[in-house]
């Protein structure tokens, strides 16, 4: 199977690492490969660290006070993770488009997917589609891929979380 490097799956990758970073970098290996991703090669330390940065700036995207700074920090990211677009078969699964150089380390792999990602899903579903949960004491990330685009909760378990304080809310004299 591939990970569709550039879509959903990136934004609900990086999603998924950034709610519960990885430890490790075998860690962060078996999470990519469960995620579908393929890896070329051994991960490293250094690639743990060059993930962790790509998920702190991505996080900056998801806090962003309005679009238009959140464009301003999604356009950081892409300048920092620029390559030709190119046709690759790398894992012998068949052709498909890559936004990033061949050969890259799983860290640096890691901020090209985020990036392009995220911009694909934002400019294709809408500039809110990336958010913390509602519930004040929850700071969990989501990519909004409802088909109303009008998600506001992590989880099921999060949405009736607040339905119930809210009604005890109004029930309450």
């Amino acid at each position: 199977m591939h990970l569709n490097p550039y879509g959903e799956d990136a934004v609900n990758l990086a999603a998924d690492l950034a709610n519960r970073r990885p430890e490790s970098a075998a860690e962060l290996a078996d999470r990519c490969r469960a995620a579908g991703l393929a890896l070329e090669g051994p991960v490293t330390p250094a690639d743990l660290d060059r993930a962790r940065a790509a998920l702190d700036a991505w996080e900056g995207v998801v806090d962003a006070a309005d679009e238009h700074a959140r464009a301003a920090l999604l356009n950081e990211m892409l300048a920092a993770a620029a390559a030709h677009p190119r046709l690759t078969d790398h894992t012998g699964g068949g052709w498909h488009l890559h936004y990033r150089d061949d050969r890259q380390p799983l860290g640096s792999l890691l901020f090209s997917l985020f990036s392009v990602g995220t911009a694909l899903h934002l400019t294709g579903r809408g500039m809110h589609r990336l958010g913390r949960c509602a519930v004040a004491e929850c700071a969990t990330i989501f990519a909004d891929t409802s088909r109303t685009g009008r998600q506001r909760y992590c989880s099921q378990r999060c949405a009736n979380r607040d339905a119930v304080r809210r009604h005890r809310a109004r029930t309450t004299p």
